[in-house]
C-alpha cells in the first residue's frame, strides 16, 4: 500500500485551463501581442508560467524583458481571476477524502508559482490535511527536475517505494522517473494518452477511483 500520493495540480486535480488562457490573453492584449484560442492552451502549459508566456509570444518577442513584462500583467490578472472558471475534476474531492481517511498522506507538486498554488488549494480543498503544498519558487528548477519531489519527501519522510506520483503530462511522468517513484498518468487532463505512454507512465487511469485501487495494491 502506498503511504504518500503526490499530485500535480493543473490538469490533474483542477481544470484550470480556461483561467490560465484568459489570464495569458489579457497579458498579451495589454502588451500589444496577438491572443490565442483557449483550446490552444493545453499544449502551452505544464512547464511553469514563464514557459507558458514564452510559448504564447511570437518567436521574435521571447526575450527576457518582454517575457517579464507580460508575466507581470498575467500575475496581476490571474491572482484576481484564478477561480473564475476553474473546477476540480469529477471524483477528485472524494478521492482526496478517501485517501486521507485511510491514513494516506497527500501532497501537491506544481510548476505554477507558489502563491497561486496555495490560493487554489485553500479555495478548493481547504478541508484536506495536506502533507505539503509545493509550487514553483525562485531558484528552484521546475519539473521535470525532481527537486520538488525531494522537497516534499523532506517535509514528509516516506520510502520511495511507498510513494505514488500522479499527473497528466509527460513532464509529470519524467519527474516521477527522475525521482525514482512510481508514476500514474491520468487521461482527464490537458495532454493526450499517447504522451503519457511516450513518457513511460507506469500506470494510466481514466477515473480518480482507480487511483485508490493503485494505492491499495500490494
Amino acid at each position: 500500500m502506498k503511504k504518500l500520493v503526490i499530485f500535480d495540480l493543473d490538469g490533474t486535480l483542477l481544470n484550470t485551463i480556461d483561467d490560465l488562457g484568459e489570464a495569458t490573453n489579457y497579458a498579451l492584449r495589454m502588451t500589444g501581442f496577438p491572443t490565442h484560442a483557449i483550446t490552444s492552451y493545453p499544449f502551452m502549459v505544464g512547464n511553469g508560467i514563464t514557459r507558458l508566456i514564452q510559448r504564447a509570444l511570437p518567436d521574435e518577442a521571447r526575450d527576457e524583458a518582454t517575457v517579464l513584462r507580460v508575466r507581470e500583467f498575467f500575475t496581476d490578472y490571474y491572482n484576481q481571476h484564478m477561480a473564475d472558471n476553474t473546477t476540480p475534476y469529477d471524483g477528485i474531492s472524494r478521492l482526496l477524502s478517501d485517501l486521507t481517511d485511510r491514513g494516506v498522506k497527500v501532497a501537491v507538486a506544481s510548476n505554477k508559482y507558489q502563491a497561486a498554488v496555495e490560493m487554489l488549494i485553500r479555495h478548493y480543498f481547504s478541508d484536506i490535511p495536506w502533507a505539503a503544498v509545493e509550487g514553483q519558487k525562485p531558484y528552484v528548477p521546475v519539473k521535470p527536475d525532481p527537486s520538488i519531489v525531494f522537497e516534499i519527501l523532506t517535509k514528509c519522510p516516506t520510502p520511495k517505494r511507498d510513494v505514488l506520483y500522479v499527473g497528466d503530462s509527460g513532464v509529470d511522468m519524467e519527474t516521477a522517473r527522475r525521482a525514482c517513484v512510481a508514476s500514474c498518468g491520468v487521461t482527464w487532463g490537458f495532454r493526450p494518452l499517447k504522451e503519457l505512454r511516450a513518457f513511460y507512465a507506469e500506470n494510466i487511469v481514466d477515473s480518480p477511483s482507480e487511483i485508490l485501487e493503485l494505492v491499495n495494491r500490494d
